[in-house]
């Protein structure tokens, strides 16, 4: 590390768990940031900050009016811009030494999975459950470590996968099924504190997968009440009918 590295993450060098060993972790770290909405967007700004090496960001929405005001890392000049080439503009300016990759498409198929199987952490930051079933999925069969979260209305989730570990259980565990439509913010509502805050623990647990530093849980699913401020964890087990994890996890 140079002086001015030295310098720019002098107080998360200062963290007796992350020292330079930590630092240097996640210079070498690639991060793939699917989705650059209300949870993505806040997600890739702490990472970038943080000294990631390289994040890929994936999306193929463009940004709308309604998307500033729980979209923070955005401006009025961005609008009608894809949200992946407006995060790379904006991020770039916060940090010009982490690389920013920009896939200004909806991933699926082969090219979600190789692009997954490039990183070291993916972070699930869609909105429908087809887009999050294909990423679990992709995550599973590269065994690629996977921090997803969802808010709607008041209430918000996060659970990590450590799939590198071979653990169980999976995100169909959790999810077996279940349609687009109870996933809509733009019929339900979400307040943006909330899906921020989300994206925050997002960046924090995937900023400690990179670099090796604190304990990730596989499988601890935390549910947030923003109306009531509270928080609640359930540790989720493997569905012995879920046909897609139980092949692939000894």
């Amino acid at each position: 590390m140079n002086e001015l590295q030295l310098d720019r993450y002098s107080r998360q060098l200062l963290l007796p768990s992350f020292d330079i060993e930590g630092q240097v972790a996640l210079s070498n770290a690639t991060i793939l940031v699917i989705g650059m909405g209300g949870l993505g967007n806040i997600a890739a700004t702490y990472l970038a900050s943080a000294g990631v090496g390289e994040l890929i960001l994936a999306d193929g929405d463009h940004l709308e009016l309604s998307n500033l005001p729980r979209q923070v890392l955005y401006n009025e000049a961005c609008l009608g811009r894809n949200k992946a080439e407006a995060a790379q503009a904006e991020l770039t300016a916060k940090n010009s030494e982490s690389r920013i990759q920009v896939i200004a498409e909806h991933l699926a198929g082969e090219a979600l999975s190789l692009v997954v199987a490039k990183a070291s952490v993916v972070l699930d930051c869609t909105d429908n459950y087809q887009a999050r079933q294909s990423i679990h999925r992709a995550c599973l069969n590269n065994k690629t470590p996977l921090v997803s979260a969802a808010a709607i209305r008041w209430e918000g989730q996060l659970i990590s996968f450590l799939y590198d570990q071979n653990t169980s259980p999976c995100y169909e565990c959790l999810y077996p099924s279940m349609s687009d439509n109870q996933l809509s913010c733009s019929e339900s509502g979400v307040i943006g504190p909330v899906v921020g805050s989300l994206g925050v623990l997002q960046a924090l647990d995937a900023l400690k997968i990179a670099s090796g530093c604190g304990r990730v849980e596989h499988g601890l699913l935390k549910l947030f009440d923003g109306l009531e401020g509270c928080w609640r964890e359930m540790r989720l087990t493997q569905d012995p009918e879920c046909a897609f994890c139980s092949s692939q996890i000894g």
